[in-house]
């Protein structure tokens, strides 16, 4: 299989993966950003996307408890309060990583640039 396919296939399982949990945080919750409060309709609802409180992708209880709707705005900058946690010097150990990566394991499904040409 080409990396091209390989990679094409990830992207793909992806964007399904994602299209079920977001369906289902649309039908349970109103088109609110969580965090600054925002409301969304017709075109403006691709805006609105589904935050795992956790920051794990696999977490999908069927409650969606784990959800919770931020606008794309929002959203960015709770990935980065979570990236942030625990630098600058403070003590605090709680960020460990360990959430949702959406390129982990990519390079070992990839043949490194240059190996191919060196085969040759």
């Amino acid at each position: 299989m080409k990396k091209e396919d390989k990679f094409e296939r990830i992207l793909r399982d992806m964007v399904e993966k994602e299209k079920g949990y977001r369906a289902r945080a649309l039908k349970l919750y109103p088109h609110v950003c969580g965090s600054c409060g925002r409301e969304f309709s017709g075109k403006n609802l691709k805006e609105l996307t589904v935050h795992h409180k956790d920051h794990d992708h696999q977490n999908n209880p069927p409650d969606g408890s784990n959800w919770e709707l931020l606008c794309v705005y929002c959203h960015d900058h709770e990935h980065e309060k979570h990236k942030m946690k625990g630098f600058g010097g403070a003590s605090d150990d709680s960020f460990k990583g360990g959430g949702f990566n959406a390129f982990e394991g990519l390079d070992s499904l990839l043949p490194a640039i240059g190996k191919d040409e060196e085969k040759d």
